[in-house]
């Protein structure tokens, strides 16, 4: 599955249990088709010792979320937004805005 959003990007959560949160992209899944976005979808993992490498106990962590219900903020104009594809004159695909048309992939 092609993913429109890359790690790093920052995303608003459209639907579900903490819909209306934002947070970054620690990790994107393609095969999956899910991301990991920072404050999101937190739960509670416990954890057995490992003698000389951690402490035991319940330990509080970002569980995968499907892409589907994520949408990518858009940088320009600070709103959620549909993803777009177009080729620059270099030959180069960056990603687009839908909103506001500006480019995303700055670099």
């Amino acid at each position: 599955m092609k993913l429109k959003i890359k790690k790093g990007d920052l995303v608003e959560v459209i639907s579900g249990k903490d819909k209306g949160k934002r947070g970054k992209i620690l990790a994107a899944l393609p095969k999956e088709g899910k991301v990991i976005v920072q404050g999101v979808n937190i739960v509670k993992k416990h954890q057995r010792p490992i003698p000389q490498l951690r402490e035991g106990g319940i330990i509080e962590r970002e569980a995968p979320i499907y892409a589907c219900k994520v949408m990518l903020v858009c940088p320009n104009c600070d709103k959620p937004t549909r993803v777009g594809m177009k080729f620059l004159e270099d030959g180069r695909k960056v990603r687009v805005c839908k909103k506001c048309g500006e480019i995303i992939d700055k670099a």
